[in-house]
């Protein structure tokens, strides 16, 4: 049986038929995902930290105690910067940098800028510090004459302008610094004026560095300071004078080698007033001449007397000197003075010329002990009572 077929079409029609559908589903809208298909995948973009400074920007009368607080959300912080003048505040990070606290105390009166950046955010602030109601400032260090060369007995005594009333916060503000490091301790003496004084003689040969960081610290009630101060210091021989008022004898050691034997008068002792004074007393001061007047006493007393006396090294407030006199005649064989040591003329103009202040002048042999504020009386009280009147409860090695 023949079946008869109709005709047959090109197979190379429906290829290109074929490719003209495809064309034209893929040039049309996105084709619809199979109903199977996974979500498409949102990447969103991340947001810039956020940095908040404080003191704001704009403020003013900021307290000089007051801390620079720098915070950082949504990243760390790479860089703060603050400064006035010219001189940065210090300062440190967090663990993760997310925050910086200011170390060092502002300066009064001050304009400060404040930058901060973390990532792509950088913020600024700048503000204002207060003017203090009262000004501090250190308004003299003894001794510390210029050039001068000390004794190793010697004392730092500071004196401010105003009185004081944060005493623990203003001493943690001083500073002393020596080549050869030694114990040492402050005492509040009064408001105005503390005293440091090493635990032993300071190491001879030496230079010692005083430094007062008191800018900005808040010394009382509307008090701050307003200027630190600084004061090189420099420590000579080791120079301890040893006076026997009962041998009528002084002694004279330079970095331990005796280098003068003075014969010498004190007071006679036959009243308070007319004994020397036994203990360690320090050289404070030295005058050619100087005058002399019987305290209390009117000219129709016999114990008045009024002179001028050459090389006189003073050691005590209470009228006490180290002086010449010509009175050979009682030096090395009793006591005539009215409390001071006398020497020979030429032995006492040594001495004039060697010394420095803050040497030791060691009196034994009178029954009148010196006082320990009674000039630079200070070794007389023990280095443990004398830290009692440290504003600190306690004292490190400086």
């Amino acid at each position: 049986m023949n079946a008869q077929t109709g005709p047959r079409r090109p197979a190379t029609a429906f290829a290109l038929l074929a490719a003209a559908a495809l064309t034209a589903s893929c040039s049309g809208g996105p084709a619809s995902p199979p109903p199977d298909a996974p979500d498409a995948t949102i990447v969103a973009t991340p947001q810039a930290p956020t940095v908040a400074i404080k003191p704001a920007e704009g403020t003013s009368k900021v307290h000089p105690d007051k801390k620079v607080v720098v915070s950082a959300a949504g990243g760390a912080l790479e860089n703060v910067t603050v400064e006035a003048d010219g001189e940065q505040v210090t300062g440190t990070f967090n663990g993760d940098k997310t925050r910086w606290i200011s170390k060092t105390p502002l300066k009064p009166s001050t304009r400060y800028n404040v930058s901060a950046t973390a990532g792509a955010t950088t913020a600024t602030s700048t503000f204002t510090t207060a003017k203090p109601e009262r000004a501090l400032q250190v308004a003299d260090v003894t001794p510390n004459a210029k050039g001068e060369t000390l004794g190793v007995g010697a004392p730092i005594i500071v004196t401010f302008n105003q009185p004081v009333t944060n005493k623990a916060t203003i001493e943690r503000a001083l500073e002393v610094e020596a080549e050869k490091p030694v114990q040492g301790a402050w005492r509040w003496i009064n408001d105005k004026v503390v005293i440091y004084r090493t635990a032993k003689y300071w190491p001879a040969h030496q230079k010692v560095t005083f430094n007062a960081d008191i800018t900005g610290i808040k010394g009382g009630k509307g008090l701050y300071g307003v200027k630190d101060y600084t004061a090189n210091l420099k420590i000579g021989a080791k120079q301890i004078s040893k006076v026997d008022v009962a041998k009528h004898m002084m002694y004279v050691y330079k970095d331990g080698k005796r280098v003068q034997t003075m014969r010498i008068s004190a007071g006679k002792g036959n009243t308070r007033e007319y004994t020397t004074t036994s203990g360690v007393h320090l050289t404070m001061e030295r005058g050619n001449p100087v005058r002399m007047i019987s305290p209390g006493r009117e000219k129709d007393d016999p114990e008045y007397y009024d002179v001028m006396i050459n090389h006189a090294v003073r050691i005590s407030n209470s009228g006490e000197y180290v002086h010449a006199k010509d009175n050979v005649w009682a030096q090395g064989r009793t006591n005539v003075s009215h409390g001071c040591i006398n020497a020979r003329p030429d032995q006492a103009k040594w001495f004039y010329d060697h010394m420095q202040r803050g040497d030791v002048v060691e009196i034994t042999g009178t029954n009148r002990e010196l006082e320990w504020n009674n000039g630079w009386g200070y070794w007389q009280m023990s280095f443990s009572q004398w830290k009692k009147g440290s504003a600190l409860k306690t004292v490190k090695k400086k």
